[in-house]
């Protein structure tokens, strides 16, 4: 069975579990960092806001993970110490100004009502088994009026194809420099609106 949970409700206990989902998930994205899953856990862990990550739960195990944000909220409170115990002062300290800059602000268009859907992935052993379904029909449950998921990679078939299926339609797309390098060519934005019963 397949339970949906804020990350807050499941308390400090699954903060490190948590976190190794979505650093799992990421792998590649985070790969400047560290290429050690291990290590990403210890240097991330601290930033998650709980509160803003909802967590399908298989098992009693954390399976899948999305941030949901509003307006300014952030889903990351990044500290300066977790990165330079994890990574030195050198690496640590360019990691923590990365992470500053890439992962925290408020998406252009953010307002009241709308709700940005952010780092949304299952566990690799969970893939392929309705986690992420779940999880995402859960998040299209949640009081907003709107949905907006940016930053999905164009190679990435199956968010796009799930994403498509619940609903959601492409309403942008930025190209990213050095696509052949990144192995990407483009961030694709989709969105959803509430749907209100006549």
């Amino acid at each position: 069975m397949i339970e949906i949970r804020r990350g807050d409700e499941l308390g400090e206990s699954s903060r490190r579990r948590i976190t190794e989902v979505l650093v799992r998930g990421f792998a590649d994205d985070f790969a400047y960092f560290s290429k050690d899953p291990r290590e990403l856990a210890d240097a991330f862990a601290h930033m998650l806001v709980l509160e803003r990550f909802y967590v399908a739960v298989v098992d009693g195990e954390p399976a899948a993970v999305a941030s949901v944000t509003e307006g300014a909220q952030e889903c990351f409170a990044p500290e300066k110490r977790p990165f330079r115990d994890t990574w030195g002062r050198v690496h640590g300290a360019i990691s923590y100004r990365i992470v500053r800059s890439q992962f925290l602000g408020a998406y252009d268009g953010a307002r009241d009502g709308l709700a940005e859907i952010g780092f949304v992935t299952t566990a690799p052993e969970h893939q392929g088994q309705g986690v992420g379904t779940a999880l995402m029909r859960h998040l299209m449950t949640l009081p907003y009026d709107e949905l907006v998921l940016r930053d999905i990679k164009d190679t990435n078939a199956p968010a796009l194809g799930l994403y498509r299926k619940l609903g959601f339609t492409e309403t942008g797309r930025r190209p990213v420099r050095f696509a052949r390098r990144a192995g990407f060519s483009a961030y694709v934005t989709m969105s959803r609106a509430r749907v209100v019963a006549s």
